[in-house]
């Protein structure tokens, strides 16, 4: 990991067992009602083979401003600023301030499969049933 910048804070974890690293933002900015912005973290960062970087909603920020993430894989091999895209979702304008936690990061292993055109696919309990189809 590397910062690009002295204002730059290193991804942080507040709990031991937690699963994502908190991002931070390094700008402020103003995220007018239902527009979205990149955020930049001024932080890069490189990937291992075999794991992808994943930026998730920060939960508080979600329920409590309406502020949610677009995008947000990193591969491995990208070394580029890891910049957050941030939507607002509410009726009114939400600010960001330079330090805020803006996303949380998961790194996870990436399962090694391939994909294979078939002309059939077998059977499923759930066959072809689409979206609420579970009933629950």
């Amino acid at each position: 990991m590397k910062k690009l910048h002295v204002d730059a804070v290193i991804p942080t974890k507040a709990n031991a067992l937690d699963a994502g690293w908190d991002l931070y933002s390094t700008q402020e900015a103003t995220l007018p009602p239902l527009q979205r912005s990149l955020i930049s973290t001024d932080i890069a960062m490189l990937i291992p083979k075999g794991f992808v970087g994943l930026i998730w909603d920060r939960s508080g920020l979600s329920s409590k401003s309406g502020i949610h993430r677009f995008a947000g894989v990193i591969d491995a091999g990208y070394i580029g600023e890891i910049k957050v895209c941030l939507y607002n979702s509410s009726d009114g304008d939400k600010h960001i301030n330079k330090g805020d936690r803006v996303a949380q990061l998961l790194i996870q292993e990436i399962p090694k499969c391939e994909l294979v055109e078939v002309n059939s696919l077998l059977e499923s309990d759930r066959g072809e049933k689409g979206f609420g189809s579970s009933g629950k």
